[in-house]
């Protein structure tokens, strides 16, 4: 199972199985052991960070790049798909809204490789 419902703000629960934190750059005032795992390579590029949230390209063209910037990195979805059979991860950004952050594209591509 791959949860995305959570941000890394949230307290740690059991059910949470492996946390996952997505980012390129460490978020402020977090702590090492509110996450299991740290992938700053599946992280959103902090150029287009900076242009999804000033406005200056749409939720569709943020996908599109970064599901581009995952090309190359299909060893490691496959072994998140893997872990994901046996047991849960979440993934963890900052972002609030679940829909709109790259959490969810992430899962979409992790699922495509079980």
């Amino acid at each position: 199972m791959i949860r995305t419902d959570k941000t890394v703000y949230d307290r740690p629960e059991p059910s949470d199985g492996e946390r996952i934190l997505v980012m390129r750059t460490w978020p402020r005032g977090i702590s090492k052991d509110k996450v299991d795992r740290w992938l700053k390579e599946l992280g959103t590029e902090m150029d287009l960070i900076h242009e999804w949230k000033s406005g200056k390209v749409s939720w569709a063209e943020f996908s599109r790049r970064y599901l581009e910037s995952l090309k190359g990195k299909e060893a490691l979805l496959k072994e998140l798909a893997a872990k994901s059979k046996k047991t849960t991860i979440t993934l963890l950004c900052t972002d609030k809204d679940e829909a709109r952050c790259h959490r969810s594209l992430l899962k979409s591509e992790i699922e495509r490789h079980l």
